[in-house]
């Protein structure tokens, strides 16, 4: 399936150029950033104070909610306010269940966004068996609900994203191509079909999801069907609701970093259930590790490239063997490193084991890491039994425990070249640019610690993953 130019590499798809306001995005423009307001759209002053701040947080566009005509006419007290306040950022406004809020704010604002699941659709969660005359009525009749803000927006030169939201298909989408990406994708592209009918292509495409897997599957699959028909539009990406605080952005990276590795996007929201100012340079700072000044591209080794061996579709793990409580079908398994430092009660807590001197015990916390990374340094006080620890392999020679304790072999030749090894679990440091030099090597005790550096190494670790399965390794990776 063709749906990026390289997946060891950082090429960014060509779409083309849609103008919001000033600001374009697609075609050769950096990928922009945007957030959206929490106020009452109906509070002016609120409304506009709060965009003020999330222009000056590095939103580039600001999008309002407008679920009726009467937010929809404000937009256009907004837009005055703001402009008198010297802040020209362009507006989008949001619309959901109703057509003619569109058609009034297509006249004010500099984009619309609409959502196709409930544009011209009233959810009933209903099953119904088309037949294809029924479903092309529906399309009819979705035409003629959806063509006059089309020629609005042709009109006014106001540009039009057409945002699928995993979690409000249509019925009619439902009944026909399930809960799927494939029916996200559909979904847009019937109204897209529509832009495309009128000469309209100032269209912006998202396919938003609160899973991120499904996020990126169904991206993947869009552009795969915009290839497939010759014309490729921007693409806004997002994970919805993914919440507050690490987890949000970690939620939020997961969708967004994955699609910006594929070269896909070019524009980005962060949602987070904070105040908005603090979205955008979380999405800033994302797609600068991909198109900012530090952005590093991985350097694909000399000769012939892997073949993919994951569905771009179907989240799967690599198949690997089993090495003690690593690999196969165990979880992944969490390694703390503190080679830097000794680990004192403080790290012992950050990483999970809260000690408690009255009970001289430790509190395990549910995300407890599985492993502590020492290097070269002895810790200076009793570990928890639970905690296994690595050390370097030089001390870990001379250790009395070699049983608890595991080695960390800093290259493939010297675990080659080594008298002993752990007769349950080896950790091999291995730069993906040597993989080579592992083939022959018995690895059976053995997890791999694949080293690549800066934004490149999300691109390093794939051709990693491709790389050990077409030499025919299975071991666990860290």
């Amino acid at each position: 399936m063709n749906y990026c130019n390289d997946i060891f590499r950082r090429n960014r798809l060509k779409t083309i150029e849609v103008r919001i306001g000033d600001i374009a995005l697609g075609g050769n423009n950096p990928i922009r950033i945007q957030s959206m307001t929490t106020t009452d759209t109906m509070d002016t002053e609120a409304t506009v104070q709060q965009t003020i701040r999330m222009a000056a947080s590095g939103a580039e566009y600001v999008r309002i909610t407008a679920p009726s005509i009467k937010e929809a006419e404000n937009l256009r007290a907004i837009r005055e306010r703001l402009h008198q306040l010297g802040c020209n950022v362009p507006l989008i406004a949001d619309i959901h269940f109703t057509p003619n809020a569109a058609e009034v704010a297509a006249r004010i604002v500099e984009k619309v966004r609409v959502n196709p699941g409930n544009y011209a659709d009233k959810k009933k969660f209903a099953q119904i068996d088309y037949t294809d005359a029924t479903y092309q009525d529906e399309l009819q009749r979705i035409h003629d609900r959806f063509a006059p803000l089309v020629k609005i927006c042709k009109e006014y030169g106001t540009a039009m994203r057409i945002g699928t939201n995993h979690g409000s298909l249509s019925d009619r989408i439902l009944s026909r191509y399930g809960d799927t990406p494939l029916g996200m994708v559909e979904s847009a592209m019937e109204f897209l079909r529509i832009c495309e009918l009128y000469n309209y292509d100032q269209v912006v495409l998202s396919m938003k999801a609160s899973n991120p897997q499904v996020m990126v599957q169904a991206y993947r699959l869009l552009c795969a069907k915009m290839i497939e028909n010759g014309k490729l539009y921007p693409m806004h990406l997002g994970v919805t609701e993914a919440g507050e605080g690490e987890d949000g952005r970690v939620k939020s990276a997961q969708g967004i970093a994955a699609l910006l590795m594929d070269g896909i996007g070019d524009t980005v929201r962060v949602s987070l259930t904070e105040e908005p100012e603090y979205e955008s340079p979380v999405a800033k700072f994302l797609v600068d590790m991909y198109e900012g000044r530090g952005a590093t591209t991985f350097e694909v080794p000399a000769g012939p490239e892997p073949k993919l061996i994951y569905d771009p579709l179907a989240f799967s793990r690599r198949d690997t063997h089993t090495v003690m409580n690593m690999g196969n079908h165990n979880v992944p398994r969490v390694v703390a490193d503190y080679s830097s430092q000794a680990p004192d009660y403080a790290a012992l807590a950050d990483c999970g084991y809260t000690y408690v001197e009255s009970s001289d015990k430790y509190n395990l916390a549910e995300m407890a890491a599985d492993f502590i990374y020492t290097g070269s340094e002895m810790p200076a006080i009793s570990l928890p039994g639970a905690l296994k620890r690595i050390a370097d392999a030089e001390l870990w020679r001379i250790l009395r425990d070699k049983v608890s304790v595991f080695p960390m072999w800093a290259s493939a030749a010297d675990f080659a070249a080594a008298e002993m090894h752990h007769e349950t679990l080896n950790f091999i440091q291995v730069d993906v640019a040597d993989l080579a030099v592992l083939q022959g090597l018995d690895l059976r005790h053995a997890a791999l610690v694949v080293r690549a550096e800066g934004s490149g190494a999300g691109h390093a670790w794939r051709y990693a993953a491709c790389a050990l399965a077409g030499m025919g390794v299975s071991a666990p990776v860290v």
